[in-house]
This record gives structure tokens, sequence and C-alpha cells, in this order.
């Protein structure tokens, strides 16, 4: 889940640079404990397969070589939920920051499709538009 996840390393990326912009999307826990808890992978070749959104054409086994899939220790369910539940503590306070400074814009849903128009609608009216050569 994206960058700065903790207070040191908002702090860390001060001393790079000044951010004016700071987008949150805001998933619910369930959707993302199970998206998570849906990936699965063929450990020799590093091929990710999730079962919602691009499943093997055999359930457990690679595509190419037919060997089994396995699902990461952090991928279980009761991990994924242990790993969510520490991101949102760390992020709070980075969180916290941010719409003190009044950069942090954030957006909920659970479908990138849907959240996109509103983020893009943001980032438009924050970055001027590139011109090709032509229209100089």
């Amino acid at each position: 889940p994206g960058f700065p996840r903790t207070l040191g390393q908002a702090k860390a990326l001060d001393g790079i640079c000044e951010l004016d912009l700071v987008i949150s999307l805001n998933i619910p826990f369930e959707t993302l404990k199970d998206r998570l808890s849906a990936r699965w992978v063929h450990p020799a070749s590093g091929r990710v397969y999730n079962m919602d959104f691009n499943p093997p054409q055999i359930q457990g086994v690679d595509d190419l070589t037919g060997e089994p899939l396995v699902q990461r220790e952090d991928d279980r369910p009761e991990a994924v939920a242990a790993r969510l539940r520490k991101y949102k503590d760390a992020a709070k306070p980075v969180m916290e920051l941010y719409k003190s400074r009044g950069i942090l814009h954030s957006f909920s849903g659970t479908e990138t499709n849907k959240i996109w128009p509103y983020v893009y609608t943001l980032l438009s009216s924050k970055i001027p538009p590139v011109l090709s050569d032509e229209e100089h």
C-alpha cells in the first residue's frame, strides 16, 4: 500500500522534496483482505495469479509448467489481516501529518474504474496539461 507508510518515511521524504498533493485510497478492510488472499504464485518463475482477476487455466497449477501454485505465508487470510492492522496503525500518523498540511485528498471505493475518474479530475486541476509540439 503506497509510500510513505510510516512517519519516519514521511519525514525522510520531506528532506528530499516538498509534497503539495497526497492521495489516500480508502478501500474496505474486507476487500483488501479478499484480494490479497486470492494471490497465488508459481515459485520457480515468480508468476503471480489472482483467483479473482487472472486465475490459472486449471485451478491450482501454473499455466506454462503445470506445476503446483503456492500461497505465500504472508498472503494467507490471517496473515493479511495482521498486515493490514499493522499498516493502518503505522499509516495513521502519516495521514494526520498530511491532513494537517492541507494536502491530503482521500477517495473511497472498491473498484479502480470507479475511483479513477475522481482522482483524474483532482490531478487535472493540479497539473497543467502537457502540450504536444504541434500545439505550441
